[in-house]
């Protein structure tokens, strides 16, 4: 009488013995695989930074590291649940705020600050932070060093918003910034203790804190845009203390984030030619700006056909910017960008995330925009691109 278990039995012995003549056929020469590990070569201004968000498995996001010069991946590593990423000041560590369940996507909850070396990818330190980590696709904004690096700024929501101070070189969380009603984190570059964050009335509000992350001064803009009627997008670009935000309909605002509280300048436009305007054209994607500190030139994802709800479409052009003029100077392929990333340095390069074909394009802001090179297929959700 034959059973089940006999003949699962017979099943896996056949399976044995079939693994060992395939083992007798093999060349006697042959050896097995050695797995190696390898230490990566010191950071250039190309090495480029991909988070993905993994929509199929948001408790497994990963970052991919590639080479932006030769266009070859360096490594991709786990970065936990909905993880986002940073790198210090000097480049030398790489930090995931992260979180972890015990039951994987259910049970005890665990949100930690990992530091992680630049160059091995071994973890150096993992520090537990609040579970209030915002459980949000992997905007730069949401996770920030401040100008001396020692600090990590992490954005909360609960729903209700804050901010969570990490000291990264005592390695310990030291305290949590209630921020009502505002987001995105942008630091100060001349007070290492000072970030302002957007806010839903259409101001910034700028916090200075302590060595031990208790808040000695909070203070806020005037208001700069109209939330209603032309909000802007958290994403924005910074030379020292000088940001800009756009908005979805194309204006630029200035804020200096040097002081206890913001200062606001001129607003002035991206779209300028009645044809243009009649058009549509606005700016598009989750990190739409891009800007070239030494050259002080701005880039920005634009798309035609604008209307409310299209501020996250690929762009169809990348419009450059003089910031001394405020006036375009060119225009580039949009390459489906989502987002946009510059290089630094005399020779940059202009680093586009390609929302159609999930890879990274490397244009030559100075000449003609062509393709230098492109690596299609690196990620799963295309959402956001850091650059060394």
């Amino acid at each position: 009488m034959k059973t089940p278990l006999a003949s699962s039995i017979r099943r896996s012995c056949q399976a044995l013995c079939g693994l060992a003549c395939a083992s007798a056929l093999l060349p006697a020469h042959a050896q097995p695989e050695q797995l190696t590990t390898e230490v990566l070569a010191p950071g250039n201004p190309y090495r480029l930074y991909l988070q993905d968000a993994a929509l199929s498995h948001l408790a497994d996001s990963r970052l991919v590291i590639v080479d932006g010069e030769k266009m070859r991946v360096l490594s991709v590593f786990g970065t936990g649940g909905m993880g986002m990423t940073t790198l210090s000041p000097d480049r030398s560590e790489i930090y995931v705020a992260t979180q972890y369940y015990a039951k994987l996507n259910r049970g005890d909850r665990l949100d930690q600050v990992e530091v992680i070396d630049a160059l091995t990818l071994q973890r150096k330190a993992e520090i537990p932070i609040p579970p209030k980590h915002a459980q949000s696709l992997p905007y730069r904004d949401l996770l920030r060093t401040t100008s001396d690096g020692r600090y990590v700024l992490v954005q909360n929501a609960t729903p209700a918003t804050s901010v969570s101070v990490v000291d990264v070189r005592a390695r310990k969380f030291l305290a949590e910034i209630p921020t009502p009603g505002c987001w995105a984190i942008a630091p100060s570059a001349s007070t290492a203790s000072r970030f302002s964050t957007l806010c839903g009335d259409g101001t910034l509000m700028t916090i200075t804190f302590d060595g031990e992350g208790k808040v000695v001064s909070q203070r806020k803009s005037p208001k700069f845009f109209d939330p209603d009627q032309d909000p802007v997008f958290i994403s924005s670009a910074s030379t020292g203390d000088d940001y800009l935000f756009v908005s979805y309909h194309g204006t630029v605002h200035h804020a200096n984030l040097g002081g206890e509280a913001a200062t606001i300048g001129q607003p002035w436009p991206l779209v300028t030619q009645p044809a243009e305007r009649k058009a549509g054209w606005r700016p598009g994607g989750y990190h739409p700006l891009a800007l070239h500190a030494d050259s002080k030139r701005l880039y920005v994802a634009m798309h035609s056909h604008g209307v409310d709800g299209t501020q996250k479409s690929p762009a169809k052009e990348i419009w450059v910017y003089d910031l001394a003029s405020q006036k375009r100077v060119k225009k580039l392929p949009g390459n489906n960008a989502l987002a946009l990333a510059v290089s630094r340095g005399e020779r940059p390069r202009l680093f586009v995330l390609d929302a159609i074909k999930a890879g990274v394009v490397s244009l030559d802001p100075d000449g003609n925009g062509k393709a230098l090179a492109r690596m299609d297929g690196l990620v799963e959700v295309p959402m956001a691109l850091g650059v060394q």
